[in-house]
């Protein structure tokens, strides 16, 4: 799967380097940037509130606009760290949550929503060296293989693996690190950070056999770097399909 990202500061479209505050590309109305994507063919949306990750603030109401226009299958992220914002996120009507910090700081928390929620949920490390980052990449967030085999061990059905370095840096997806995240779990892998080009696209449906379900692309849709019609023509060439809308995403099913 390929998940266009559509990450919202102050009510806009934007998007970051390196996930650094003050960095932002600004790229408008998000529900447009939405139909944009719609309109290109996706069938899903990496939705991220990034005033609720650094903990400033909450676009919530236009996140639910968004996900109620779209009409897509929607992985929401964002400040997701307790009942009350994950029950909020949940009733958007979005497919699957995405919790970060909440799976570092709070670990008891973060293995009972996935117990209850399964594969509604997934975990977001995003990753600098091997350390992992927390509260919107402004804090360390602690070891990310000790990380994963724990959220492992709690039944995690898939991780949103960002290598922060690369985030916004249209430098190519960190392969070493998915390799890595793949080596040390049965779960699917998203890749974040990096996609740059349709070769980029063409390399990770190679690494589908080893868990790589899909690819969030942000700064190289916005910026024209590759077309998302392109991307996806390349995904379904390689013999790859949409996972099912409902109920657990094997890996196998591609990085599409």
């Amino acid at each position: 799967m390929l998940l266009p990202a559509v990450d919202v500061v102050d009510g806009q479209a934007v998007q970051l380097v390196q996930g650094v505050a003050g960095t932002e590309k600004q790229f408008g109305d998000p529900q447009a940037a939405a139909q944009r994507w719609v309109d290109q063919g996706a069938e899903w949306l990496h939705l991220v509130d990034l005033d609720a990750a650094f903990g400033r603030g909450s676009n919530a109401g236009v996140l639910g606009e968004v996900i109620a226009a779209s009409g897509l299958e929607v992985e929401l992220s964002g400040g997701i760290r307790d009942d009350a914002s994950l029950d909020r996120a949940l009733s958007t009507g979005c497919r699957r949550v995405v919790i970060g910090t909440a799976a570092l700081e709070k670990p008891e928390w973060a293995e009972k929503v996935i117990a209850e929620h399964g594969d509604r949920i997934a975990v977001g490390l995003d990753v600098k060296g091997d350390k992992l980052a927390a509260r919107g990449w402004t804090q360390e967030g602690g070891d990310l293989m000790e990380t994963l085999q724990r959220l492992d061990a709690a039944g995690c059905q898939r991780f949103i693996v960002t290598d922060v370095a690369s985030d916004g840096m249209l430098s190519g997806p960190n392969l070493e690190l998915l390799g890595r995240v793949c080596a040390h779990t049965d779960a699917a892998v998203i890749a974040s950070g990096g996609v740059s080009t349709l070769q980029d696209i063409e390399t990770l449906t190679g690494l589908v056999s080893i868990g790589v379900e899909g690819a969030i692309i942000g700064t190289a849709l916005y910026v024209g770097n590759l077309s998302l019609p392109e991307a996806l023509a390349l995904t379904r060439s390689a013999g790859t399909a949409e996972p099912p809308s409902e109920g657990a995403e094997s890996p196998s099913e591609g990085a599409q």
